[in-house]
Order: structure tokens, then C-alpha cells, then sequence
């Protein structure tokens, strides 16, 4: 009785970590799809990968804790493991290229999942109950194939991203986010990818280790897609010249019309003057400038104040009044500023004469 009720708290235990990961990537696939303020393809080609997966996972989990599931079923989860691999690529490419869009060849790469999709519904209620050896060469040949097929675009994908990597030798900081969000995303598909095919090979290995796997991956992408907010950026961010035209304009206002004197100025201001999001104009200060919008504000005025405090007609005049005219709006983010960029005070700086 302890052991029945033993295994039946490990099946329960099992059940809801496999199922976990599931429901997550359903919850992920359905925000990016409806509530993610940004539309773009390669988001919804992310959502479509997550939900194909959470099929496919479900079907595992059903078939290692269910009874006599329908063969239409079980075919339609293991075929759909021929449109993840055009999925992941045409992701990849979506994120490594400028406006990407299909080509009128893309739907070719879907001919396989069709044809094996199509014929699952063919396939008799009792296939598995039979032991005849076509049957079982059939099953067993499509199975193959599927894994093959997979682990093919995960090889694909896997060149192609380390190729463009090394072609694109000056990254900027979104381009090196794509790049290692892509490593980390194959990485992922290859563990899930191992898992069932070990299974195969070994039947030792037991086969919910797929869905429980899958769970820990998918929340792991999911923690380093928010850390990495690679659901804000595409495969726009490999733009040529369009990024360093847009921060010469930047700086053109900033600099040369010295806006940074201006206390009230923000990333708000600064945004609708160049006709961009905050969230691009952020973007470009940190590609180009290495700093924050705050930082690279603050640097120029501390340029300013540096000049004001040197300059002997000057000396009549606070610090106060210095930093005030230098575009800060208090005195302590003043000197905190000060601090940060020159490593002493404005007073000890004014001293020196440096």
C-alpha cells in the first residue's frame, strides 16, 4: 500500500513539474501574441514555436501518465516536429535581418510536416495494436526522419548565426544580445532534442525526462529573454548607418545646440524632437555613446561646469550658481555627477585650477 501510494505521489510530483513548463510556454506564446505592446514577426514566430512545443510536450505527458490516446493523436504531435525546424530558422533569420520578410520559396520548407500530417490521418485506430513489421518500419522510419529533420535546422541555424557572427565584427550592444540569445535558444533545443532521442535509443532512459527537461529550459529562456529583453529588439538592429545617423543627430542637438543646459531636458524631450520611441532613442545613446541617457547628459554639463569653475571671471560666482548654469537642477546631483566623472569635488577642482 506505502509503495502504491509512493508511486502515485511521484506520478503527481512528475505530472505537475512536466506540466509546469507547458502552461508557461502557453502563458509566454499567448502574451506575445496578444498583449505584447510591440508587434513584430519574429515575435510571433516565438509565439508559434512555444505553442507547437507545449503540443508536443502535452501529447509526451499524456502518453507517459495516459492510456489508449488516439494514433491521429500521438502522429499529429510527432509530425509537428517538422515545423518547428522551419520555424527556428525563419526566427533566426527574422532576427538577424533588416525588415526581414518570407520568400515565395518559404512554404516548400513546410512540404514535409503537410505530407506526414496529411497521411496521419490515415493511419488506423489500432496501428499500435498490430506487431506487423511493415507497420512497425513505417512508425519507426517517420519517427527517425522527424528527429533528423529537426536537428538538422538546429544544425543550420547553429551555422548560420556563428557565420554572421564573425562577419559582424563591430556589434553593438543589441546585435550582441541577439547573437547570444540565439546561442542560448539553440543550446536549449538541443538538450530537449537529446532527451527524446535518448529515449529511443535507450528505453532504460524514461521518457517523461523530455517534458520535465523541456519544463527547466523554457523557464530558463523565459528568466533570459526578461534579462535580455530580447522581445523589444529584431533583426532591425543590424541596420547599416541607419543607428549612427540617428546618434549624429543626437549628438548635433545635445552638443552642438547644448540642450544638456536645459534641467528640465529628458529622454521624453530628446525622443520627440528626433521623432523616435524613448525606448530607440535609449538605445542608440547606449550603442554609440556607452552611456545612459543620464550619463551622457551629465558628462557634458560636467564638460561645462569644469570650464566655468577654471575660468577666472568666474570666481565671483557659487558653486551653486555654476552647477545651475551647467543645466543641473540641484546642487547634489551636482556635485554626485561631479564625483562620478572627475573623481573629486567642484570645490577642490575650482582650487587646483585644473
Amino acid at each position: 500500500m506505502n509503495t502504491y501510494a509512493s508511486m502515485r505521489f511521484i506520478d503527481i510530483f512528475l505530472l505537475l513539474i512536466s506540466s509546469a513548463g507547458l502552461l508557461h510556454g502557453i502563458t509566454f506564446a499567448i502574451y506575445l501574441t496578444f498583449f505584447k505592446k510591440k508587434k513584430s514577426t519574429t515575435n510571433y514566430l516565438l509565439s508559434l514555436i512555444l505553442l507547437i512545443m507545449a503540443f508536443r510536450i502535452g501529447k509526451s505527458v499524456m502518453l507517459n501518465f495516459g492510456d489508449n490516446l488516439e494514433p491521429l493523436f500521438i502522429f499529429s504531435g510527432l509530425t509537428l516536429l517538422l515545423l518547428i525546424g522551419p520555424l527556428l530558422r525563419w526566427y533566426a533569420k527574422g532576427m538577424t535581418t533588416t525588415d526581414f520578410k518570407f520568400s515565395s520559396y518559404s512554404f516548400i520548407e513546410i512540404i514535409p510536416f503537410i505530407t506526414i500530417f496529411v497521411i496521419s490521418f490515415f493511419v488506423p485506430e489500432n496501428v499500435f495494436e498490430t506487431n506487423q513489421q511493415n507497420v512497425i518500419i513505417l512508425f519507426s522510419s517517420i519517427l527517425i526522419f522527424c528527429y533528423l529533420h529537426l536537428i538538422t535546422y538546429i544544425f543550420i541555424v547553429s551555422i548560420s548565426t556563428k557565420k554572421l557572427k564573425k562577419k559582424n565584427l563591430n556589434q553593438t550592444k543589441s546585435q550582441r544580445t541577439i547573437f547570444e540569445w540565439l546561442r542560448l535558444l539553440i543550446i536549449g533545443f538541443i538538450i530537449i532534442w537529446i532527451s527524446y532521442v535518448s529515449n529511443i535509443v535507450d528505453n532504460s532512459i524514461p521518457y517523461i525526462i523530455g517534458p520535465i527537461l523541456y519544463s527547466f529550459v523554457i523557464y530558463f529562456l523565459s528568466f533570459k529573454a526578461y534579462q535580455l529583453k530580447i522581445i523589444d529588439i529584431d533583426g532591425n538592429v543590424f541596420k547599416t548607418n541607419n543607428g549612427s545617423q540617428l546618434f549624429s543627430k543626437i549628438s548635433s542637438l545635445i552638443i552642438d545646440e547644448k540642450l544638456y543646459l536645459d534641467s528640465t531636458f529628458s529622454l521624453a524631450s530628446l525622443s520627440k524632437l528626433i521623432g523616435e520611441s524613448t525606448q530607440k532613442s535609449s538605445q542608440i545613446i547606449n550603442e554609440y555613446a556607452k552611456q545612459n541617457f543620464n550619463d551622457f547628459i551629465n558628462y557634458h554639463r560636467i564638460e561645462e561646469a569644469k570650464k566655468l569653475l577654471v575660468n577666472q571671471s568666474n570666481e565671483k560666482y557659487t558653486i551653486s550658481s555654476i552647477a545651475f548654469d551647467s543645466g543641473f537642477s540641484s546642487l547634489s546631483s551636482f556635485n554626485s555627477a561631479f564625483k562620478k566623472f572627475q573623481g573629486t569635488t567642484p570645490s577642490l577642482y575650482r582650487k587646483k585650477g585644473v
